[in-house]
């Protein structure tokens, strides 16, 4: 299809409501805080009127919520639900259960598994070992990519600039931080592989690798927070469980998509 016809198709099924909702929603992934009505018609360039019939219609639908005191508009789970039920998300979480869990007895370590959302991680699964001394990252939980493992995985294999525009949107940028995720993102491009100080608890490594689509492309990162216990005679060492969750990372890639071992051996 030449693009004069591509404009023309486009021409004939404009349907201006549903861009302007899409494009509220847009909005909205890109901020980790709220936004007043205003303030989006503003950034979109619409009249306050107009906004305020979409995200009545999206807050009835319950893709955002509104907070009566700040009077603020966010997102609500409901996309995050709707992804899951769409490969190869669903695809992933359906088969990365049983392998998490395996992994977990095996190594004596908590797994997590997180997708990329706006400038967060945004753990997707997570799964602890039997016993009682643990360090996991709570299901659900949003982080900017800046301060994780899996953020150092999601985004390693970006363009440079598209990454760039991503960690601009992170209002938090501490230069030792930044220090840290940028020296990661180098040695992740040689070797598939994030392993780094936890930049919030003392004493953890964490240690992430890339999940790949069928295509290539990083859909997920599995991480672990690697903690060496005292006297601990169950717990695999961190050359041992590193290579674990790479192997683990690559039949994980296999099991959601041809060609997914073949793009997680490029880099």
């Amino acid at each position: 299809m030449t693009k004069s016809e591509t404009d023309t198709q486009t021409a004939k099924y404009n349907a201006p409501a549903l861009s302007k909702g899409l494009d509220i929603l847009e909005l909205l992934a890109s901020r980790n805080t709220g936004m007043k009505k205003s303030e989006i018609a503003k950034a979109l360039d619409r009249s306050v009127s107009e906004i305020f019939r979409m995200l009545a219609v999206l807050e009835d639908r319950q893709y955002v919520s509104l907070d009566e005191t700040s009077e603020t508009y966010s997102l609500t789970p409901r996309l995050f639900e709707i992804a899951h039920r769409h490969p190869p998300i669903r695809r992933l979480t359906a088969v990365a259960g049983e392998v998490m869990e395996n992994l977990a007895e095996e190594l004596n370590q908590s797994l997590h598994l997180a997708i990329l959302h706006g400038s967060d991680i945004l753990v997707i699964a997570q799964t602890d070992p039997p016993g009682n001394n643990i360090t996991a990252v709570r299901l659900g939980a949003r982080v900017p990519i800046i301060m994780t493992a899996s953020g150092v995985m999601l985004t390693y294999k970006m363009p440079a600039k598209k990454r760039d525009e991503i960690v601009a949107r992170i209002d938090d940028r501490p230069a030792h931080v930044m220090e840290q995720f940028d020296k990661n993102i180098v040695e992740a491009l040689e070797t598939d592989f994030c392993y780094s100080p936890s930049a919030v608890m003392q004493g953890v490594v964490n240690l992430s690798a890339p999940i790949f689509s069928y295509n290539g492309d990083v859909v997920a990162a599995l991480t672990i927070p690697y903690i060496h216990r005292l006297n601990s005679t169950t717990d695999a060492d961190i050359d041992k469980t590193r290579t674990r969750l790479s192997q683990a990372c690559q039949q994980l890639s296999q099991m959601i998509g041809a060609g997914a071992a073949d793009g997680a051996s490029e880099g």
